[in-house]
């Protein structure tokens, strides 16, 4: 294990994480992390030059549809089941909030 974590570092990821650790807790954690970058290391050794970039490991393609209005503008069917309508709109009462 070439990563070794220091005792602070774990106390200021335990502050920066709001964790309270026991110091078993704390024992487990600094191996943990040691682990992890042990293993960053190790991917770190890998040849990646021939590798392309990507946002991800599929193809991704776009799956939306093309935005097309297939009703339109029809007002006065919508508006024919309008208990009460003004100036080709929804006539509604006037409501106040009560506190």
């Amino acid at each position: 294990m070439a990563n070794i974590i220091s005792d602070e570092t774990i106390e200021y990821v335990g502050i920066l994480a709001k964790l309270e650790l026991s110091e078993e807790e704390k024992e487990a954690a600094k191996k943990d992390m040691g682990r992890m970058l042990d293993y960053i290391d190790k991917l770190n050794e890998l040849d990646t030059g021939s590798v392309e970039p990507m946002s991800h490991v599929f193809p991704v393609h776009n799956v939306f549809r093309e935005d097309v209005v297939v009703n339109g503008d029809d007002r006065e069917n919508m508006l024919a089941n309008a208990p009460e309508q003004k100036d080709g709109q929804y006539e509604v009462p006037m409501t106040t909030v009560e506190e």
